[in-house]
Formats: C-alpha cells, sequence, structure tokens
C-alpha cells in the first residue's frame, strides 16, 4: 500500500481531533462555531473522498500485481507481507484502550453519584451498583472486542 494511504488514514482523525479542539475552545471564549463546523465538515468529506479513492486505486495495484506475481512465482519464490495482521493488532489494541478510557470515564461519573445515594439511603445500594457495573462493562465489552479481533489474526 502506498505512503500516502497511511498517511490520510492518519490525518483524518487528527484533523477531526484538531476541529473539536478548536470548537471547544471557541465555545468557551463565547464565540461562534459554525465556521469551526463548517471546516470540520469539508475537511472530513474531502478526506473521505481521498481515502476511498486511493483504496479504489491501491487494491486494483495490488490485483495487478497479484496476477503479475503468478506469472512469475513459478520461477523465483517470493516473500510476501501481510499487513492485514499489522492492523488487527492494531485495532486490538485500540479497541482495549479506548474501552478502557470510556470505561474510566463512565465509572468516573457513576461511582460518587452511587456512594453518596448509598450513603444517604443504604436500600439505594442495589439501584446504583447496576450503574456502575454498566460502566464497568464498557471496558470489558471492549476487551471481548480486541479478542475476537486476535482470533481473527
Amino acid at each position: 500500500m502506498s505512503t500516502l494511504f497511511y498517511v490520510l488514514l492518519i490525518l483524518a482523525p487528527a484533523a477531526i481531533l484538531a476541529t473539536a479542539y478548536a470548537i471547544i475552545k471557541k465555545r468557551n471564549q463565547g464565540r461562534s462555531i459554525k465556521r469551526s463546523v463548517a471546516v470540520n465538515l469539508a475537511t472530513f468529506a474531502v478526506l473521505t473522498v481521498l481515502i476511498a479513492a486511493l483504496s479504489v486505486s491501491v487494491f486494483a495495484a495490488d490485483d495487478n500485481n497479484a496476477s503479475a506475481a503468478d506469472a512469475s512465482a513459478a520461477t523465483t519464490a517470493t516473500e510476501t507481507v501481510d499487513n492485514s495482521k499489522g492492523m488487527g493488532l492494531l485495532a486490538a489494541g485500540l479497541v482495549t484502550g479506548l474501552a478502557g478510557i470510556g470505561g474510566g470515564i463512565a465509572v468516573a461519573a457513576g461511582a460518587p453519584a452511587a456512594i453518596a445515594a448509598t450513603a444517604e439511603d443504604p436500600k439505594s445500594f442495589g439501584k446504583s451498583i447496576i450503574f456502575v457495573a454498566l460502566g464497568e462493562s464498557i471496558a470489558l465489552y471492549g476487551v471481548v472486542i480486541s479478542i475476537l479481533i486476535l482470533q481473527k489474526v
């Protein structure tokens, strides 16, 4: 795959995060965020079209290389590189990490409220522990998904 394809894959989330930062900063300063939202949508649309176009061209080039490689495979043995394993491992790591962060945010919001509710009325412990467990289950679902991804790799 071309280097430009990987650069665009990294650039897309970076552009979205940079625009989100600009939106939050403008919102805190009391300014209008319409221009930032428009820039975000335009950037997202352009990057989506570029990634789609490069994906098609890269896979078409890989098909041409595969047919040429089949012809030359009879004469020489070549070593092939499988990038899908690396992407699968990257996906599993991202799933686990982001699910852990999401679970931490959920528990950070729910646990203090559950503790306060239990301190005021001990009978509410059963109801409040459900919300804490829901937050913790986000991280567990992330681990399950990463295990499923690792089985495919």
